[in-house]
């Protein structure tokens, strides 16, 4: 039998002899019930009021409606709840939920809601520098916002690490339009495809140590990997070092940044290093009895065989010195497969097999992160038309991510959840129906009954509220 919608009620095919019908007249119901975990996380490690003093608010107080506080909760819990679009504002403006990130419960003005609507987040998100215009009066800090990531990664440890290793890596974020600084490559990419993509894209820099994510640099794609890589990393390791001066410091990152200047300057600051060697026929030749070796172990078990070698070793014109190099002589079912390590390490310290298949092989887990911040928390939503814009929607949704770390880290510790991606605890924790009531005492927000994770969110709860304000324990 054919449905009849209209606009005030929806009829559904009907069950045991009755009508099912519909309509949008439930009041003050949301989708973002779990969103209430956001807020509590934001108030553990202080998120909110940390970036908000990374900006210039230059409009005249008087005639403020929403604060900078509202606009940066709003922006990032929004992104953390799966709204990567600024028009979706519009309507989440009159959420119930998202309406507690307001500094207020009644507005400030009878034909405003309590949050923003997309025009006022617009002018946030695309606000130049201070002074550019009558419609642009918030204008970011660069400086104050990188320093930010890096205090929340030092907060986040309850005492001084003995050693941290640091992993880089670039990625590409494929650009549809005419944004500022876009360039055309044509190079192979490690999360979208298994050959070679063609089009416009800009090439952000990451620093991550496990879970921390501590840089999102947005740069132009006609340039190396390791463009800035160094200064990036002088600047993370001065502020680590003033925290921590007696932390051992490691980077690790894949054969794009075993680059001379990077070597040497971490040579100089007593800074290790672990970077793969792009293999060439000089090193090849290097382990070839290595290679017929392994070859002849496979041969013989049908196995996977691999045998390792040190080598000293300098390139022909781009290395100003000879480095400590691993050669891992292997052979698979598909034939040769020889891969090289460079690194400042001593073998006296660390023998080539451990330093290889322990240490360097981790860095694999770095692309399961940028792979998060990009599919689950739309990092790559690099669509507005400057490049200073797009960094600051890159560093929007790396916030998002922290927020998602924070629960992670601090309320689901040794829970089915523990090590779940941002998309999974977003879908499963975050949301969940509710209906709002508000009442002279109290805001109640009435979840359903049969709620599958019912146990998880109060225990997540409880866990967030007994941290006190602005610690990461």
């Amino acid at each position: 039998m054919p449905t009849d919608c209209s606009a005030t009620q929806l009829v559904f095919e009907g069950f045991a002899g009755r009508q099912v019908v519909g309509c949008f007249d439930g009041g003050a119901v949301t989708s973002n019930g779990g969103g209430t975990l956001l807020r509590e996380a934001d108030r553990a490690i202080g998120l909110t009021e940390r970036v908000a003093r990374c900006f210039r608010d230059e409009r005249a107080p008087e005639l403020v409606v929403h604060s900078l506080e509202t606009l940066v909760a709003q922006r990032v819990h929004a992104i953390a709840l799966g709204y990567e679009d600024i028009n979706d504002h519009d309507e989440l403006r009159n959420d119930p939920v998202l309406g507690l990130l307001s500094d207020t419960l009644e507005p400030k003005r009878a034909d405003v809601a309590t949050l923003a609507g997309k025009s006022t987040l617009n002018r946030l998100e695309h606000g130049p520098k201070s002074g550019a215009g009558r419609y642009h009066k918030i204008s970011v800090i660069d400086t104050a916002m990188e320093k930010v990531f890096l205090d929340i990664y030092v907060a986040a440890h309850k005492s001084p690490p003995e050693r941290i290793i640091l992993d880089l890596d670039a990625t590409d974020d494929p650009l549809h339009g005419d944004q500022e600084g876009r360039f055309y490559v044509m190079s192979k990419t490690c999360l979208r495809h298994d050959g070679y993509y063609r089009c416009y894209c800009y090439l952000p820099l990451y620093i991550f140590d496990g879970r921390h994510l501590l840089v999102a640099k947005l740069r132009k794609a006609d340039r190396d990997a390791a463009a800035g890589a160094k200064q990036e990393i002088a600047r993370v390791v001065a502020h680590l070092r003033r925290a921590w001066p007696e932390v051992e410091i490691w980077l690790r990152a894949d054969s794009g940044f075993a680059r001379d200047d990077l070597m040497n300057w971490c040579e100089e600051n007593r800074v290790e290093y672990v970077f793969g060697l792009a293999r060439n026929k000089r090193l090849e030749a290097m382990i070839a009895d290595e290679l017929a070796e392994a070859k002849a172990a496979f041969a013989a078990t049908d196995k996977a065989a691999r045998v390792f070698k040190e080598l000293d070793y300098r390139t022909r014109d781009s290395w100003s010195k000879s480095r400590r190099v691993v050669a891992k002589a292997e052979h698979l079912k598909k034939g040769a497969n020889p891969r090289f390590i460079v690194t400042s390490v001593p073998a006296e310290r660390i023998g080539g097999p451990e330093l290889y298949e322990v240490v360097y092989c981790q860095r694999g887990e770095m692309e399961n992160r940028i792979k998060e911040c990009q599919l689950d928390l739309f990092a790559d939503r690099t669509s507005a038309a400057t490049m200073r814009a797009n960094q600051l929607r890159l560093w929007l949704a790396s916030l998002a991510y922290f927020l998602m770390e924070a629960v992670r880290r601090l309320a689901l510790q040794r829970t089915q959840l523990a090590n779940a991606t941002a998309g999974s605890i977003r879908l499963k924790l975050l949301k969940i129906g509710a209906v709002v009531t508000v009442s002279v005492r109290r805001i109640k927000l009435a979840f359903a009954t049969a709620c599958p994770v019912a146990e998880l969110f109060a225990l997540a709860l409880d866990r967030l509220r007994r941290l006190p304000t602005a610690i990461a324990a």
